[in-house]
């Protein structure tokens, strides 16, 4: 071999392991999602409330922090159905696969994370009073390897009640509906019935754990004749949200509840944080998290901004005579 194609040939094969290297494929990520509630339709695909109001929002805030699905990053789902009894296996198989990160939505998921794991970061999205709960030391430094954000706010709960009541003010007795798989936070609870003599009402606390007890509690709030009923925001009464808004109605009994998503499928009133937004705040946590920040330096969020939210529609059809100052204050009225 001539000397000259010899160097030619030597400089081509140094040359090559590096432009080899420099086109391999990105190293794909891997997130571990857990979700309380469900997400998957029986013949496939997303459930439309689950793809609008959770995974496109989680997708946006990936993408800012430059995470796509299928292209740097692969995405494990898991959802319980809104029986928290599976939610342990489903998240011990979200480590046994050694996930980089794992969202976590509402509180039984983020119980259910932290239980399996204290080695994978975990993002936690709407889990309640997370300090009260002992995912995190405190909202301003977590400390371990969960942060995220919540939905809750200082004295939401007296807020709700307080525009309950202004809207009907003849209202006596409000029906608290809560998903006793998700206990409402010690704080929320607290405020619940110091506001309670304040404005004047009683409170009756109507308990459900699953889809097949909404009947009962829909007797209970009945038989004690409620005046109005709350409605706490969770995976579980999402899901059933048509029925609850349906129930209400239907018996004449006003309602509020904690997100808009209710109102849009006929309830009368909302008073809560954007839903769509937190999960994309979630999103972006977990971007922070794969691009190298650590959890316990990420502060849990907490929302800025409510909405009030009122379907002069279903009221007018259903004869509630909401009061004009509340119209009038309104961040939205579906008509």
């Amino acid at each position: 071999m001539r000397r000259r194609e010899f160097i030619a040939l030597f400089g081509a094969a140094a040359v090559w392991p590096r432009a080899a290297h420099a086109q391999q494929p990105p190293k794909i990520r891997r997130i571990g999602y857990l979700d309380y509630g469900a997400g998957t339709l029986p013949s496939g695909g997303f459930a439309p409330f689950h793809d609008t109001y959770r995974r496109r929002p989680f997708l946006e805030g990936l993408r800012e922090r430059g995470w796509v699905e299928g292209q740097n990053v692969a995405i494990e789902r898991r959802f319980a159905a809104g029986v928290a009894d599976r939610l342990p296996a489903l998240a011990a198989e979200l480590v046994a696969l050694n996930v980089d990160v794992i969202l976590a939505a509402a509180t039984p998921a983020a119980k259910a994370a932290q239980n399996s794991t204290s080695r994978i970061a975990i993002v936690m999205a709407d889990p309640g009073d997370a300090v009260q709960l002992g995912l995190v030391a405190s909202l301003a430094r977590p400390g371990g390897n969960i942060t995220g954000v919540t939905s809750l706010a200082p004295e939401l709960a007296t807020k709700r009640l307080a525009l309950l009541k202004e809207a009907f003010p003849k209202t006596a007795r409000i029906a608290v509906l809560w998903n006793s798989a998700i206990p409402p936070a010690e704080v929320a609870l607290k405020e619940l019935r110091a506001a309670a003599p304040v404005l004047v009402v009683d409170l009756q606390f109507v308990e459900v754990s699953g889809p097949p007890g909404f009947a009962e509690a829909f007797a209970a709030i009945s038989r004690e004749h409620a005046d109005a009923l709350f409605v706490f925001p969770d995976p579980l009464t999402f899901g059933n949200r048509e029925s609850i808004a349906g129930f209400a109605n239907k018996n004449s009994i006003p309602a509020l509840f904690g997100a808009r998503e209710f109102v849009e499928f006929g309830g009368l009133m909302s008073y809560g944080s954007d839903y769509p937004a937190l999960f994309r705040r979630a999103g972006n946590y977990v971007g922070r998290i794969l691009n190298g920040e650590s959890p316990a330096d990420l502060p849990v969020e907490q929302p800025t901004k409510f909405e009030l939210v009122i379907n002069l529609k279903s009221a007018k059809a259903f004869g509630f005579d909401i009061a004009p100052t509340l119209l009038a204050r309104a961040d939205e009225v579906i008509e």
